[in-house]
């Protein structure tokens, strides 16, 4: 019996690369090691973590503005220490917040038309932190929510407005949180864990609704 092979509607389908001029070009893309995306992007802009000397920094650039980024270009650029991870707020194209090996979380104001000048003065500085920080995230429903991980184990849910620590989870992990996600609503978060666990929680209670071990 002969053996029919369904063939794909997509075997000769080839991607064709976009010109330069249409590509962001010349970034020096940050090389700490982190596992992260290192750029983020909303309707209005994208962000990219980058090469810093004396401090840590990254790049706020407006979608139209592709081709080759000049390295004088204007930057964020208040942490003392390399940016780990950046994150736009859901609620406003123009706050973002960046993580770092500093041990603080900055949210900036990015102004509407873009850099002009390199911003150095963050709106708040949220510090709580005692290891640095390597996942930073909105809520996606609450405004001036924000949530924190770091490389102490911790989570911290901040009240961006005023600065203050909301939540503090740092009992949930016995070792490095890789990864954290909020649920649909923001009523549930997701981690993963070095220590080969995932976990939700419940971060109103304060308690895990639901583990695993791989």
């Amino acid at each position: 019996m002969r053996r029919v092979v369904r063939q794909s509607k997509f075997r000769h389908v080839f991607g064709q690369a976009v010109k330069n001029d249409q590509c962001y070009d010349d970034i020096r893309v940050s090389r700490v090691t982190w596992d992260s995306s290192f750029c983020a992007v909303n309707p209005r802009f994208v962000a990219i973590i980058i090469e810093a000397s004396g401090g840590g920094a990254f790049l706020v650039l407006p979608l139209h503005k592709t081709g080759r980024i000049d390295k004088s270009y204007p930057t964020v650029c208040g942490h003392t220490g390399p940016v780990l991870d950046i994150d736009w707020c859901p609620h406003n194209d123009q706050v973002i917040a960046s993580g770092s090996e500093d041990c603080t979380v900055m949210v900036w104001q990015i102004p509407e038309n873009g850099l002009t000048l390199s911003l150095t003065e963050p709106v708040v500085i949220l510090e709580g932190h005692s290891k640095r920080v390597g996942i930073v995230a909105w809520h996606p429903t609450a405004r001036n929510v924000l949530l924190s991980a770091g490389c102490d184990n911790a989570i911290i849910i901040w009240n961006v407005g005023t600065g203050e620590a909301l939540i503090n989870l740092d009992d949930m992990h016995v070792d490095m949180i890789y990864n954290v996600s909020w649920n649909r609503d923001g009523s549930l978060i997701c981690t993963a864990s070095k220590d080969k666990k995932v976990r939700v929680i419940d971060p109103r209670k304060q308690e895990i609704v639901a583990g695993d071990v791989f």
